[in-house]
């Protein structure tokens, strides 16, 4: 799918994706677990225009309406290293792949002795080329408390990723960050 956007699509994206949060949260603290429902057809086209989709927007809201976390200043830290690497990496288009749940290492797999980070890892990247489908969140809970105890925010994380060249670099990082 090709997508027009442009750089100067990034000149006030946060305030637009402030909206739509908003947006998102009242629906979703309405009762309304729709999320085709959400936003208009302009609406969407913002979020394609920033290489981010509806269930980018709701996946967060939904687990901060319904527990607290992530909270939108970390929906904006994920969203933006997401937005940076679709216009820096992917040069504005659309990825049209898709993993599935099958693809994702499991739950109890380790790299480097830590058991989720081959799962993790793998999300970040599909997360930053926009390769997650609807049922499969970077930034889930599994994901949050893995983050939390090596000391690292899941925006830190995904820059990481997104800046080192092998999943080697990124355990040997993470074993430095963690947390005694």
């Amino acid at each position: 799918m090709e997508n027009t956007a442009t750089k100067t699509d990034l000149f006030g994206f946060t305030g637009k994706l402030f909206r739509l949060w908003s947006k998102a949260e009242a629906l979703y603290r309405n009762g309304n677990r729709e999320p085709d429902q959400y936003f208009d057809e302009d609406e969407v086209a913002v979020l394609t225009s920033l290489g981010l989709n509806v269930m980018d927007v709701y996946d967060y809201v939904e687990d901060f309406s319904s527990g607290g976390d992530p909270d939108f200043a970390t929906f904006i830290l994920i969203s933006s290293e997401k937005v940076f690497y679709f216009f820096e990496e992917l040069g504005g288009v659309l990825s049209e792949k898709r993993i599935s749940e099958k693809d994702l290492p499991l739950r109890d797999a380790e790299a480097g002795g830590f058991v989720w980070l081959p799962r993790i890892l793998f999300k970040a990247r599909a997360k930053l080329r926009g390769e997650l489908p609807a049922e499969i969140m970077y930034g889930c809970g599994g994901d949050r408390k893995f983050l939390r105890r090596h000391g690292i925010h899941p925006a830190e994380f995904l820059r990481k990723v997104r800046y080192s060249s092998t999943d080697e670099e990124v355990v040997d990082w993470v074993a430095r960050r963690t947390i005694s």
